[in-house]
């Protein structure tokens, strides 16, 4: 996302960082050594989200934001993490904290910490900390403009209902349909909430969570293979836009 022609700034780095660069002209170097990404935003420390800064190892400096666990957690004991040491200052951390804001690109950024668990590379090896996974309220300095990105939640507290009020513009997890998703199909045993994952339908599901939210622009992201919203023609997908909501595709834009 962008603000004022300020720069880029990249919503977690995943593995496919390097096609989302190449797909998207505005991301292009405009000289050698050159990057419009202005920063790199980390919600949590899962593979999918952080594994892509080591694919931005060339000479030049990279800024990143995120809470002290993710950074720690992506830095001690990662020997991969020293391709991004190759001159001093080639990465900068700047560490989010809970009801601070962090202005970059034009953007102020707020974290919220989510129901969340460790990664999975880091269970049994690291302390869970309130900052493992966070929800971001982003601000467009220059207009007020808000967009709430929340990928990766495990439940609608009150804390992360009231985060959203304000948004006029929703990313929320879209990852599973149901909670029993993967082992209604034989793809493992894990439930989608054991995995930091509300569900999307359900009593308790985010789609009933989340009903009356202000926000004009209401988009499920970080979707599944398996969920069946994914198909323009499934009754789930009908559910989700009876609610007001959008399913996420590659190469979408948001203008608010």
């Amino acid at each position: 996302m962008s603000a004022d022609g300020a720069g880029w700034l990249l919503l977690n780095a995943s593995p496919e960082i390097r096609a989302q660069v190449e797909s998207h002209p505005a991301l292009h170097p405009r000289a050698p050594r050159h990057s419009p990404i202005a920063g790199v935003v980390l919600t949590n420390g899962d593979l999918d989200h952080c594994l892509g800064l080591l694919s931005l190892r060339e000479s030049h400096p990279i800024v990143v934001y995120a809470t002290e666990s993710v950074r720690r957690g992506f830095t001690e004991g990662n020997v991969l993490y020293r391709t991004l040491e190759r001159f001093p200052g080639q990465v900068t951390w700047r560490v989010l904290k809970a009801g601070h804001e962090e202005s970059v690109a034009g953007l102020s950024l707020e974290a919220v910490p989510v129901p969340g668990k460790l990664p999975l590379h880091l269970e049994g090896r690291a302390v869970p900390d309130p900052g493992d996974s966070v929800g971001l309220r982003i601000r467009e300095l220059s207009t007020g403009r808000r967009l709430a990105y929340f990928s990766g939640v495990g439940a609608v507290t009150p804390a992360v209902r009231e985060a959203l009020e304000d948004a006029d513009c929703l990313f929320f997890d879209g990852t599973f349909w149901t909670s029993d998703e993967l082992p209604a199909q034989g793809l493992g045993d894990r439930r989608a909430e054991a995995m930091a994952h509300l569900p999307v339908s359900g009593p308790h599901g985010s789609l009933h969570a989340l009903a009356g939210l202000p926000a004009s622009r209401r988009i499920y992201i970080h979707v599944n293979n398996t969920n069946p919203m994914l198909l323009d023609d499934s009754p789930a997908r009908a559910a989700v836009v009876a609610a007001g909501w959008e399913v996420a595709e590659d190469g979408m834009e948001i203008l608010l």
